[in-house]
């Protein structure tokens, strides 16, 4: 195992999959100083180029990316008030009071620290996993694989916040368009007709590009103005944030490890992690007098978590192949681009990426902090740029993206027709997370339970290892509802969870 993890860090420092991670580190840390855009938008806009890259230096491009959002976003938490995404949320408590107050250079420096070590933490634990799990993994079959594809499914209910209907409703249309072209165990084509181009099936980049990136394009700008509110500056204070986290180990530690136990249950991810920290901390301090005001513990454990949580969502979508969050959803679908299998093949086959990964997280947290607090002034100034001077920018990449799938007219109508779905749902208050779920799993669900029937007839539905799965999607639904539930009793007024 040691030699895999040394040799997976010579893999890494090879110059272009190095340069690749810092490619994704910029792209996070840009993608997440724009309010409401978040890490799964920034995979969606990479996703297209992938097609023939190196697989090592394209699961940089993406782990770099995921772990500098939750760090980046903080920037218009604290200077404008507004959620660099859903993770960042509880940050504004006490992250834009500070700014108010001068201090919004201190915040970010606790911001920053706390982040990295968060990051750092759910690295390791990831790595702490791997050795455990592998050889509970190589006593899976095809019936035990479709029931983690059943248990990637029951977590729509969690995804879809208190709308878990219509993320049911979402999840089902996922399954029917990813039934669309070829059948993957018989020579058939459902639902294509005469039209060729759908005999491949929807492009997963197409559909993602659609789903996210267009939809939040257009309310940035319909929204309008500049970023933020140029008469907040940042003050000074840089080093005495750092301070306060290391002041704060055991807080960090705590909220970190917490960050990794929630992120580890499937379709949690960073939608309550934020609000569950912040309101553990309130409870648990003795001096609750500040929080709301400025209080830098209440950036300090929501930001330590939100990161720490990158190596939580990391461990079911690897080592099961049932994404942790809705950006893993994406994930996962660009390790079926290299051509990669999540679960017992990644482990057996594929241990050298798995440790590439977590090498990755680390150093991204690392290089992503760095930049963040050397860049903090200029980066600062961006947050003052109207959204619509860099539209025009982003919409040409998306096109270029689902453009280059097939170089055929129809990946831009598709592109449009997704895009105007995801509008519509968004609007509608329909959860999208769900029917990308529902979409990537489709076939892999699919493919097992053909297996499983065909190997085992119905006797499969009795085997030990289904039964406990399928205990633990009961366990991991009701256990996840009464989190959220119990989230969003602490979210204080005027929060959103």
């Amino acid at each position: 195992m040691l030699e895999a993890l040394i040799n997976a860090l010579w893999i890494l420092l090879d110059p272009f999959r190095m340069g690749m991670l810092f490619a994704g580190v910029a792209i996070g840390i840009l993608v997440g100083i724009l309010p409401g855009l978040g890490g799964l938008m920034g995979m969606a806009l990479v996703l297209p180029f992938l097609f023939g890259m190196d697989p090592y230096a394209g699961i940089a491009l993406l782990i770099g990316i995921a772990a500098a959002v939750p760090s980046a976003d903080t920037f218009p938490s604290v200077l404008m008030g507004i959620p660099g995404s859903s993770g960042s949320q509880a940050t504004v408590m006490d992250g834009y009071p500070m700014a108010r107050k001068g201090e919004a250079a201190r915040a970010l420096g606790a911001a920053f620290a706390a982040s990295m070590i968060g990051g750092l933490l759910g690295a390791l634990a990831l790595t702490a996993v791997v050795p455990f799990a592998r050889p509970i993994i190589l006593a899976f079959g095809s019936p035990e694989l479709f029931m983690l594809t059943l248990l990637g499914l029951s977590m729509v209910g969690v995804l879809s916040g208190n709308r878990p209907i219509k993320g049911i409703l979402a999840a089902v249309f996922g399954l029917v368009l990813g039934t669309v072209g070829g059948a993957p165990v018989a020579a058939e084509y459902r639902f294509a007709g005469d039209f060729l181009y759908l005999y491949d099936g929807f492009s997963l980049v197409i559909l993602a590009l659609g789903l996210f990136a267009l939809p939040e394009i257009v309310d940035l700008l319909a929204r309008g103005g500049a970023i933020a509110d140029k008469k907040h500056g940042l003050g000074s204070g840089w080093m005495r944030g750092v301070r306060d986290t290391l002041n704060h180990k055991w807080l960090v530690f705590r909220h970190s490890v917490i960050g990794v136990f929630i992120g580890f249950i499937p379709g949690m991810g960073s939608s309550i992690i934020d609000w569950v920290n912040y309101g553990i901390v309130v409870q648990t301090s003795k001096d609750k007098s500040q929080f709301g005001k400025g209080d830098v513990r209440g950036v300090i454990a929501p930001e330590s978590a939100n990161n720490a949580k990158e190596g939580g969502v990391l461990m079911p979508t690897l080592l099961f192949g049932v994404p942790g969050s809705s950006a893993m959803a994406l994930f996962l679908g660009a390790l079926m681009i290299f051509g990669i299998e999540p679960g017992p093949q990644l482990l057996t086959r594929e241990l050298d990426l798995v440790f590439v990964i977590i090498w990755s997280l680390a150093l991204a947290n690392i290089f992503g902090t760095l930049i963040c607090l050397l860049l903090s002034k200029p980066i600062a100034r961006l947050t003052f740029v109207p959204f619509h001077y860099l539209a025009p920018f982003i919409i040409v990449i998306v096109m270029l993206g689902a453009w280059q799938e097939t170089r055929h007219w129809a990946d831009l109508v598709f592109l449009l027709a997704f895009g105007v779905l995801g509008w519509v749902m968004k609007r509608t208050g329909m959860p999208r997370p769900p029917l990308l779920i529902g979409f990537i799993l489709s076939t892999l669900a699919e493919r097992y339970l053909w297996m499983s029937y065909n190997l085992y007839d119905w006797e499969w539905l009795y085997r030990p290892g289904v039964l406990i799965i399928a205990a633990l999607s009961i366990v991991l639904m009701v256990a996840g509802a009464r989190i959220k539930r119990s989230a969003q009793q602490s979210v204080p007024d005027g929060g959103e969870s």
